[in-house]
């Protein structure tokens, strides 16, 4: 059985050898081979027969064959042209031809259509762009499951205090739950990349919170700039402090108020801070918790962040 197993697996990889295929590492092209690992993915995904899936970077179509065994369709968006032909190729004359639809270009500059499930090996030059890309199209996703650089995915499930701690970690926690599923190691690729990987499920919370997320981007950018830093540090900064400022008398003039003579917006800044106690706080232990309720505390005052 095993044989048999990997004949199959390789049987594509000798073709495109063959062919004198070369992988572009420019656009992160590191096919996955090992088919225990690509079962795994599939696997956890829980395909049902109605379900509609988005692939990113399919490469030689070793994923995409599994899924369209199980899937309803499948959408696939490949950047290579080369890789394009590859995968027609390989669905031409079979049952599956009539459920692939192929998209040709790059993933953060098309719109999305609708899906339900995302399992992609991520090119990973493109991570942070596509989860916030994947996590803000709407309608919502059930889930995701995506293989990313090991780095980012422990960036992705870090807790505050943890040394990995960021601002990608409580943004993408914001927006969904994000589990830890397995490792795989870079001889699972041809060719090897440079970095060890890590397969994690991303599931959006439905309904989403009911915060605007730009406005909460805008903050946590300012709060982890320098995640050691106090929050009075942080909002000390002129950039921020200038930004704020222009931030508040577009507000005023939006909502015909009249900004007081006696407008002192550093004031401003240091009374919310010690009314939400959160002057002392630094960014790498804060919750989300936390920063909702410093974003009401400004918001409530006027002071926006886009």
């Amino acid at each position: 059985m095993p044989k048999i197993r990997t004949e199959k697996k390789s049987r594509v990889h000798k073709e495109v050898t063959r062919q004198g295929i070369q992988f572009n590492k420019d656009f992160g092209q590191h096919i996955l081979k090992n088919p225990l690992i690509i079962q795994n993915m599939v696997e956890k995904a829980a395909i049902r027969p109605t379900d509609v899936i988005l692939e990113i970077g399919p490469g030689t179509g070793n994923m995409t064959v599994k899924m369209l065994d199980k899937a309803k369709k499948v959408i696939a968006c490949e950047l290579d042209p080369r890789m394009v032909a590859e995968l027609q190729k390989r669905v031409q004359g079979t049952p599956y031809q009539s459920k692939l639809q192929i998209i040709v270009g790059n993933v953060l500059k098309i719109d999305l259509p609708f899906f339900d499930l995302c399992i992609a090996n991520i090119p990973y030059q493109i991570s942070s762009p596509l989860v916030f890309k994947l996590l803000l199209h709407r309608p919502i996703f059930r889930c995701a499951i995506l293989m990313f650089q090991r780095e980012f995915a422990e960036r992705l499930v870090a807790q505050p205090g943890d040394k990995l701690y960021c601002r990608l970690s409580i943004n993408t926690q914001l927006l969904a739950r994000v589990d830890m599923l397995m490792k795989v190691g870079k001889n699972n690729f041809r060719p090897p990349p440079k970095v060890e990987s890590n397969v994690v499920r991303i599931e959006p919370r439905n309904p989403p919170p009911p915060i605007n997320y730009t406005e909460w981007d805008g903050l946590t950018r300012i709060a982890f700039v320098r995640k050691n830093k106090t929050l009075a540090a942080a909002f000390k900064q002129t950039t921020v402090t200038t930004m704020l400022e222009k931030n508040y008398k577009i507000h005023c003039s939006l909502h015909n108020k009249t900004v007081p003579e006696d407008f002192d917006i550093k004031q401003i800044i240091s009374r919310i801070l010690v009314n939400v106690k959160a002057e002392e706080k630094r960014a790498r232990t804060m919750d989300i918790d936390d920063f909702i309720s410093l974003l009401h505390a400004f918001n409530a005052e006027g002071i926006h962040f886009t």
